[in-house]
């Protein structure tokens, strides 16, 4: 059969669905009582006026299966087909049971075991634009239309095969439309303008360019006109086959004289071929000249520009075309906001963005998911929880539906912030509102895991996916292999490394990578050569990387000539040494002791236009420092400086520590700072300034040292210091004084502090708030743990404090361990039990 080919996706009954039959007291056997009865009061109350707002009847179907409402419908189908129809639409929308695609088929399945083909002819039509937002869905229907043409002969109408061409333009779906087109034809029916307009710009949507001008020809010899909707189709049908010249030919034969001329959308749609063609500057010309011309730029005309711009990196470019729109009267829509929106959060600019948001509310724009989720997903990166919560309690206020993606940025986002477990009770909360964990939920949970230590806990979710029926993938593995290779756990590595080979999942060169550095941390060195040696013979090293662990395992044991030729090598293979293969033979030369031929080699990277980093600028100061080169050392870090880089922890370190003459001490901040005196604190601050260091790097580096050994009160000297500078201490120092006044139960002096520091205008971390609040808490003072509650959402800019406080006890307190090993046992039960229809 012709559409049989089409038939994606089979109709078939879900397995639990019968069995849902049984809990509804509608749902008795077709001669009870109960049955008969309820039959009698739907009846009649949909023969009243205005029965679709009856409170009683709405009660009555809430719970109504197809079965239930395919009865009401043949008690009227020969006297009401009207009727009928109305109760068909609104009865879909009221009960629980007849809310998704295949229920609705069903019921539709249903209506052809009556011969109620008037009634399913005309829902038929509706059904079809209900499904006009989803392929699966459309393709569901089509095959239980299908399986009813070859079971009970039922054949669909032309308004039906007529909706469902343009509900197929509409998806996309340009090859299914010409099969439907051809069964349209064998059926009898003459397809209209309308239909043939249709179908070309189907076509023209999947860059079936040939195949819509055999189209235009029938068009031509039926006689029916060639109107500015089929030249614009062809426009785009060139456009989506990469052909943006042929169809700039198509968009100049409209323009002449005796053309049909071209409307808004034609140039919208030669505008984003220009840009998809990397071809922006002529995009922009083009939109100057549909100025020229008196045709007006439409909103899909500026957002389409605007796109190309952000995809281009050009902000700026971007938010005065926003301007610019605003300016011609032209109101931007969502999704011209969400572009901008997803463009500023990937800049990382997120008060911008925000700010964005908050215009998009202002001009009475409703954001959709996309829209949350960018925004949702940059304050999850930053860490800023709060916020992103704050973001999914005003969504759900504003009746825009989480989707699993929401929930994904949510989990990763107090992944990142160290509480896995937190994530874990998330997922119980998306289990619970009916969405299901997806590859990736799994896959952010394990790396979250795997990140905190907690090998087991990750092996557990990766377990649990079978459960539910989800695959694992690369990404599920190499995290684990990663993570067991940094511990040293070679045989176990071994066993998830031979799970990927069985399941043919492909090994790739982060997981050969990653084994190559654990067996390298293990002292398997002969093992890592000969997996490093076959990686190099299969040729599927694509980055120096693998050569830059070997490279730094044997400069950490200064075995330089075995250094030089890895780094041969590494040549011969056609790979350019990075930042980090020069670092890491810089740091063999340090150990070595040549500290020379170190300088010499940041020289070879300045003229290879390789600059030192960060890291290459720690390894060489500390090397002098350790050889009582000091004063070099300073003048490294003036040059340093001069290049704009700023000084890490560890070049203060080396610095501090050879400015106090204890250059034999091993490396420990804490040795430092307990035995240092406060004027080598002060001396050294004036000597970074001497070079031209930061002052607040500085500030930050003494304070944080001191607080985290216990030195309090001369940590305060320099905070109050830096504040008379005009400085405002950042969240580290806040933590730093908080997170050691918490380890010894000093809960009212942290109050304290956090009450300074909030007067200073700067805020500790979220995790210090929930320290201090939950030892509040502990301790009986409440009222306490309220006001910091209060100060925590005030740090975290939340300007709607009605849509986060739902979730502020979950991120406070959250679960341990013992928790979430007992919600993943649940989630596996769960799993393995049919996911109930709500």
């Amino acid at each position: 059969m012709l559409l049989r080919g089409i038939r994606l996706q089979s109709f078939s009954l879900k397995p639990h669905f019968y069995a849902l039959f049984s809990l509804s007291p509608l749902c008795t056997t077709p001669h009870s009582e109960p049955l008969n009865d309820a039959v009698f009061n739907v009846s009649a109350l949909i023969k009243k006026p205005g029965w679709q707002n009856n409170i009683n009847l709405k009660a009555l179907v809430s719970h109504s299966n197809p079965q239930f409402v395919s009865r009401i419908i043949s008690l009227h189908s020969r006297d009401h087909v009207p009727l009928c129809v109305d109760f068909f639409k609104w009865v879909c929308k009221q009960s629980t049971y007849c809310y998704d695609s295949e229920s609705r088929i069903q019921l539709l399945y249903l209506l052809a075991s009556d011969n109620s083909y008037g009634i399913m002819h005309k829902v038929l039509v509706w059904l079809i634009n209900e499904c006009c937002t989803s392929q699966d869905d459309l393709l569901k229907l089509m095959g239980a239309i299908e399986d009813m043409r070859e079971n009970v002969g039922f054949r669909i109408n032309y308004p039906c095969y007529s909706a469902l061409l343009v509900c197929l333009a509409k998806l996309d779906m340009g090859s299914v439309s010409f099969l439907v087109f051809k069964r349209m034809s064998e059926d009898g029916f003459a397809a209209g303008g309308i239909d043939y307009r249709t179908i070309v710009n189907a076509l023209c949507k999947n860059g079936f360019v040939q195949a819509a001008e055999m189209f235009v020809s029938r068009v031509l010899k039926l006689g029916f006109p060639l109107d500015v909707y089929i030249y614009t189709s062809l426009v785009l049908g060139n456009c989506r086959a990469g052909e943006v010249d042929d169809a700039r030919k198509v968009f100049d034969l409209m323009s002449e004289k005796d053309g049909c001329g071209v409307n808004s959308a034609t140039y919208s749609i030669l505008m984003h071929g220009l840009c998809e063609a990397r071809r922006l500057d002529e995009a922009l010309k083009l939109k100057e000249e549909m100025c020229v011309k008196g045709c007006h730029p439409s909103t899909r005309t500026y957002t389409v520009l605007i796109k190309a711009t952000c995809d281009k990196g050009l902000i700026g470019k971007a938010l005065s075309l926003l301007d610019e729109m605003i300016k011609k009267g032209c109101k931007p829509n969502s999704h011209t906001y969400t572009i901008l929106v997803d463009m500023l959060c990937k800049e990382g600019k997120i008060e911008e963005a925000n700010g964005m948001f908050r215009k998009m509310l202002k001009d009475g724009i409703n954001p959709g998911t996309v829209t949350y989720n960018a925004l949702i997903n940059c304050y999850c990166k930053e860490g800023l929880v709060v916020s992103a919560f704050e973001l999914l309690g005003v969504m759900e206020r504003r009746q825009c539906k989480p989707n699993i993606r929401t929930y994904n940025e949510l989990i990763e986002g107090l992944c990142v912030i160290g509480t896995p477990y937190k994530a874990m009770e998330l997922l119980r909360k998306v289990v619970n509102n009916g969405l299901f964990p997806t590859q990736v939920t799994f896959n952010i949970l394990i790396v979250g895991f795997c990140r905190a230590g907690q090998i087991e806990m990750a092996f557990k979710i990766l377990h649990t996916m079978s459960s539910f029926g989800i695959a694992t993938d690369r990404f599920s593995y190499t995290a684990l292999v990663d993570s067991l290779c940094k511990m040293g756990k070679m045989e176990l590595t071994g066993f998830f490394l031979g799970l990927m080979i069985k399941k043919g999942i492909f090994i790739d060169e982060v997981a050969l990578t990653a084994l190559i550095h654990g067996y390298c941390k293990a002292e398997k060195i002969r093992s890592a050569l000969m997996l490093f040696e076959e990686m190099v013979k299969d040729r599927c090293l694509t980055s120096p990387h693998t050569f830059n662990i070997f490279l730094d395992v044997l400069g950490k044991e200064v075995k330089l000539v075995e250094q030089n030729a890895i780094l041969g090598k590494m040549l011969k293979h056609g790979l350019v040494p990075s930042v980090v293969t020069y670092t890491v033979l810089i740091d063999g030369l340090c150990r070595a002791g040549d500290i020379e031929a170190s300088l010499e080699m940041i020289e070879l990277m300045e003229r290879d236009s390789c600059p030192p980093n960060i890291y290459t600028y720690t390894i060489i100061i500390g090397g002098l420092c350790q050889v009582g080169k000091s004063n070099h050392a300073f003048e490294i870090v003036r040059t340093m400086f001069n290049k704009g880089c700023r000084a890490n922890n560890q070049i203060y370190f080396a610095l501090l520590t050879a400015m106090t003459m204890k250059t034999g001490c091993s490396n420990r901040d804490g040795f430092t700072f307990t035995e240092m005196d406060i004027f080598h604190a002060f001396r050294f601050l004036d000597k970074i300034r001497e070079y031209g260091g930061h002052a607040f790097d500085v500030y930050k580096f003494l304070i944080t040292g001191l607080c985290r050994t216990g030195r309090i009160s001369e940590g305060d000297i320099f905070i109050q210091e830096m504040v008379n500078y005009g400085l405002i201490p950042d969240s580290d120092i806040c933590s730093s004084v908080i997170t050691h006044l918490c380890k010894s139960g000093e809960y009212t002096c942290s109050l304290e502090w956090i009450k300074r520091f909030s007067a200073y205008g700067c805020f500790p971390s979220f995790a210090c708030y929930s320290t201090v609040i939950v030892g509040l808490q502990s301790e009986g003072r409440f009222e306490e743990a309220d006001w910091l509650i209060s100060d925590l959402m005030r740090s975290a800019g939340v300007e709607d404090r009605n849509a986060v406080s739902p979730y502020i006890d979950f991120l406070v307190n959250g679960e341990g361990p013992y928790q979430s090993l007992e919600l993943l046992n649940l989630l596996e039960q769960f799993g393995h039990n049919e996911r109930p229809i709500v």
